[in-house]
């Protein structure tokens, strides 16, 4: 003999709990192993032993016509003393009460998994940065906004997501953006909103004299502000290049030979931002490429050389707004970053190409800058070729080497004897 017992239904948490297919077995049958949630395109994968949690079996009685109980006592609801038992079953009923397990989901575990979510994804915001010195900008970073799950509307939203069964769609969780305190406003007045373009160059192999100029060099133009149609200039700018600067010796090309001199390396920096100043689209009114291919600026006929008083690497800012130069290092890739204000433009680059490469290595180059306005069409074309000499017409100061092995014009005992120690000489 089977005795029945019967159990009250538990409250629902939730205005409703209920669920379509609402057998155990069939329904946690078609949970699938892995659930999808995303918040901000962010994805989450939620395993199936983690849903089974949110889920409370209630066992129930009902009444079902073909089922026959078996049950000890023919008077079930004396047995049960309970009132509302003969309210819902008559006698003859009472022979066909059949036990059955539902489930309902449990909110309370969701609300908990919800809190861990907005604790571990909830992204504070970031209040933009600005602060001009001397006509520089020391310190400068875009104000970002944050966001916050919404907690109560994430909660519904899985409950309604479970209880629609169709978990081939796309599950994203609400979000509430927060600004942050210091908006972009004051950088705005001068027009530096966004990034408009960005210049790259890798070192790599570089000598520790070289590493050093090109990080003393890059100072000079970190923060640097461009006003609406004035012209850059790199050699002005960067002022002189000496010892009593602060520069170390290393390799220049100077006319028909490669020796040390102070500032070597600072050709990286120029050939970095007049990547940077073609990919925002300014028009460049001067620049030089080196006598030779120097592999530091790969890809060849996309460099820029400079040395004081001349060459020089000039362009004008021909954007409606000011220009903010930013520099990093990772590495030994260095990046310039220009910020302003767009006007629509679109730049497209094609090259570089080499058109003509000799065995001596010496070679010519050619790329183009296109310039379209916001509609498409062409406003500026710009054709930059390159002719590089070969690297043997330019000898080194000692054959296969780049250290110099006797003391340059003009440097002084202390100098010459440090840079011996240096490098072992």
């Amino acid at each position: 003999m089977l005795i029945l017992f019967l159990t009250i239904p538990f409250a629902s948490y939730a205005e409703n709990t209920s669920l379509k297919n609402d057998t155990s077995e069939n329904f946690l049958k078609e949970l699938p192993q892995e659930m999808p949630i995303f918040i901000k395109e962010k994805k989450i994968l939620l395993s199936k032993e983690k849903m089974k949690k949110w889920f409370q079996e209630k066992p129930q009685l009902v009444y079902a016509p073909e089922y026959l109980s078996e049950i000890e006592k023919s008077d079930f609801c004396s047995w049960e003393k309970m009132a509302l038992c003969n309210l819902l079953f008559s006698y003859q009923k009472q022979i066909h009460i059949k036990k059955e397990s539902t489930l309902n989901i449990s909110p309370q575990p969701i609300q908990e998994f919800v809190n861990q979510l907005a604790e571990e994804f909830n992204q504070n915001p970031e209040s933009a940065k600005f602060k001009i010195e001397n006509e520089k900008v020391s310190a400068f970073s875009l104000g970002k906004p944050g966001f916050q799950l919404n907690k109560e509307e994430s909660q519904k939203k899985i409950i309604a997501y479970i209880q629609e069964n169709d978990f081939q769609k796309k599950l994203e969780l609400p979000t509430t953006e927060i600004e942050p305190e210091t908006a972009n406003k004051s950088i705005e007045d001068l027009g530096i909103s966004q990034l408009i373009g960005e210049g790259k160059s890798n070192f790599v192999g570089s000598p520790k004299n070289r590493i050093y100029n090109i990080k003393k060099a890059t100072e000079k133009f970190e923060g640097l502000l461009i006003k609406p149609q004035e012209e850059f200039s790199f050699v002005k700018i960067l002022g002189e290049v000496d010892e009593e600067n602060g520069y170390l010796p290393e390799l220049v090309i100077k006319k028909d030979k490669t020796e040390l001199d102070f500032g070597g390396g600072i050709c990286q920096v120029s050939t970095t931002i007049f990547r940077a100043a073609i990919n925002s689209g300014l028009e460049i009114t001067a620049r030089h490429n080196h006598a030779y291919p120097v592999s530091y600026y790969n890809p060849q006929g996309m460099d820029a050389t400079v040395y004081v008083p001349a060459p020089d690497l000039k362009f004008i800012n021909n954007t409606p707004k000011y220009i903010l130069i930013q520099s990093k290092i990772q590495g030994t890739e260095l990046t310039f970053d220009f910020y302003g204000t767009t006007d629509g433009r679109k730049v497209n680059i094609l090259g570089p190409t080499i058109t003509e490469k000799k065995s001596d290595g010496s070679m010519k180059t050619i790329f183009t800058q296109q310039v379209f306005d916001e509609n498409g069409n062409l406003i500026r074309e710009t054709v930059f070729k390159s002719a590089y000499d070969s690297p043997n017409n330019y000898p080194h100061p000692v054959a296969n080497s780049e250290i110099f092995s006797q003391k340059p014009e003009g440097w002084s005992d202390r100098k010459w004897k440090a840079y011996k120690k240096e490098h072992h000489l």
